[in-house]
């Protein structure tokens, strides 16, 4: 199966490359800003690499996901990333995650970015539900979400494990039928 890259008014949503792998690392590095992301921050260049091969074996799973990376459509390196894996199809739903570099965020670019994934997601993956989980202290990030009308559903208590530390999580979802996408993805 061929990629499936797209596009936004200001952003494209393409494969991850090893050649991204630094880019990778200056995001996910970034020990504060990846301090909701559910991960220790990557302090090599090869955890980067590492990471690309990841999201690149998500495609060859028997319900493959997808990992984008964004970067500006005109060109230049990846400024974050947006998935939809965990796929079950016979559920028809997914996980949604993604991280966006702390120099670009307040700019409506995840936003943006999401709106494009989730209608894919619909579309193409033929999904009624798409799930996320945020920290509740991830303010931004629940409040990006809900404006994309995920409905909050409950704390799932120590979730996650990282930074030395479980994590709680708030759980979310989004609809096909509840989605402001829905008539587009239909």
């Amino acid at each position: 199966m061929d990629f499936p890259t797209l596009h936004t008014p200001r952003l494209a949503l393409r494969e991850i490359t090893l050649d991204d792998a630094p880019a990778l690392l200056d995001i996910h590095g970034d020990a504060d800003a990846m301090r909701w992301f559910g991960t220790d921050p990557l302090t090599t260049l090869e955890q980067a690499r590492q990471m690309v091969e990841k999201f690149s074996s998500w495609r060859s799973l028997p319900a493959p996901g997808v990992r984008w990376g964004l970067a500006p459509r005109e060109g230049g390196p990846l400024i974050g990333s947006v998935g939809l894996f965990k796929w079950n199809p016979g559920w028809r739903c997914c996980a949604l995650g993604y991280e966006l570099a702390r120099g670009q965020q307040g700019q409506g670019l995840m936003s943006e970015a999401l709106r494009a994934a989730l209608s894919w997601g619909f579309e193409h993956m033929e999904l009624n539900r798409i799930e996320a989980q945020v920290h509740p202290d991830n303010q931004a990030s629940l409040a990006l979400l809900k404006r994309l009308n995920f409905q909050e559903e409950g704390r799932a208590r120590q979730a996650g494990f990282w930074l030395g530390a479980y994590q709680d999580l708030i759980n979310l979802s989004l609809l096909r039928a509840e989605s402001a996408l829905a008539e587009t993805a239909a």
